[in-house]
């Protein structure tokens, strides 16, 4: 039984070493979203984090704010969905698709 306990304990100290190696690739790792055809950009990385905003200057119409700031919003909500997807994604294929309670949101 203690063997087994043991076996056990190393397993789940490896995962733990495995998933922080993975939150480091994945802080690393970038994703891209637009909105608007490509106007707004955002580009978001593997902890979800929006790196940076790129937005067409010929968008910037002092008339059209509240477009121009719906389309950054959508742009930034996309990123993250692309951001969430890809971490869950890696995180399946380190646990062979089981769902670990706490592991990156699972």
């Amino acid at each position: 039984m203690s063997k087994m306990l043991g076996n056990l304990m190393k397993q789940a100290q490896k995962m733990q070493e495995q998933v922080a190696q993975l939150q480091k690739e994945l802080a690393n790792r970038t994703i891209e979203a637009t909105a608007g055809g490509g106007m707004v950009k955002v580009v978001a990385n593997g902890n979800q984090q929006v790196v940076s905003v790129k937005i067409d200057p010929t968008v910037v119409d002092p008339a059209e704010i509240e477009m121009l700031e719906d389309l950054v919003v959508a742009a930034v909500n996309e990123a993250l969905r692309k951001a969430q997807e890809m971490t869950a994604e890696e995180v399946s294929k380190l646990t062979g698709g089981l769902k670990i309670p706490g592991l990156f949101g699972a």
